[in-house]
């Protein structure tokens, strides 16, 4: 597993964009899963600027979002299809076409959830995957205790999760949904490639034991420790309860990369 610790949020930001810019030009054809949250809002910032300043084309990517809130109709604000929209495929040149959300107001959510895994397999798989990761160490929605072989599906939020996502809700936990469609564990690792983005010191604990823990599914995101081309992405905050690498580190401008 690579882990790259960023002096700044800033860095970190471009860091992950950069590496989705490489994919785009090495295939321009790929299908990406993107994360919502607060974390990758400076990443899509970066990958917007390119695309604007650097003509970074994205008319033939195809973009997958993790997962959705069930019970939210698309033009919520606090949806993740608006989010996605909002901050990032508004401004660029992606095919509408190619943009996969999960329908919040499905009738079926189950069906919805299985429909979703068919496109999903039907493009081919996921080549490249962008995550973010909670402060349980969840990544889409997939809380502890999520098996490593789960699909696409419907899911209960966890209270922490719930606490920690009041704050898009006006600070309110019982105006945030209960229930989500998340792409699966077995999906997420299915993809080709993943980078995981945390910023900030409430995610040090996570991401710790996501590269020195044991794999549990206690701990979701510790499933990455056996993905064969994974990327850590943090910000020093993020990044400040990790132990040093045993084979060291590279330096870089604003980084530094450490191989576990």
């Amino acid at each position: 597993m690579k882990v790259i610790v960023a002096d700044n949020y800033e860095i970190m930001s471009k860091e992950a964009a950069n590496a989705v810019a490489a994919q785009v030009k090495k295939n321009p054809y790929s299908v990406f899963a993107f994360p919502a949250g607060g974390t990758p809002i400076g990443f899509y910032a970066e990958l917007t600027r390119m695309h604007k300043e650097e003509g970074l084309d994205f008319s033939h990517i195809s973009g997958f979002i993790l997962d959705e809130y069930i019970g939210l109709p698309k033009d919520h604000e606090s949806s993740y299809r608006f989010f996605i929209h909002n901050k990032f495929f508004n401004h660029i040149n992606i095919n509408p076409e190619k943009i996969h959300v999960p329908c919040g107001l499905a009738k079926y959510p189950e069906e919805e959830a299985d429909t979703y895994e068919r496109i999903i397999k039907g493009t081919g798989g996921i080549d490249f995957a962008v995550l973010g990761i909670g402060r349980n160490g969840h990544i889409g929605f997939n809380e502890p205790r999520t098996e490593f072989g789960s699909r696409t599906r419907p899911i209960y939020l966890a209270k922490r999760t719930i606490e920690a996502n009041a704050r898009f809700f006006g600070g309110d936990p019982d105006a945030v949904p209960r229930q989500a469609i998340s792409m699966g564990i077995r999906t997420i690792m299915n993809s080709r490639e993943i980078i995981l983005l945390a910023s900030g010191v409430e995610k040090s604990h996570a991401i710790s034991q996501t590269v020195h823990g044991p794999v549990t599914e206690m701990l979701p995101s510790s499933v990455l420790q056996l993905h064969p081309n994974c990327t850590i992405i943090v910000d020093e905050d993020a990044g400040s309860e990790l132990k040093p690498s045993p084979n060291g580190f590279v330096p870089g401008s604003g980084v530094r990369t450490m191989i576990y």
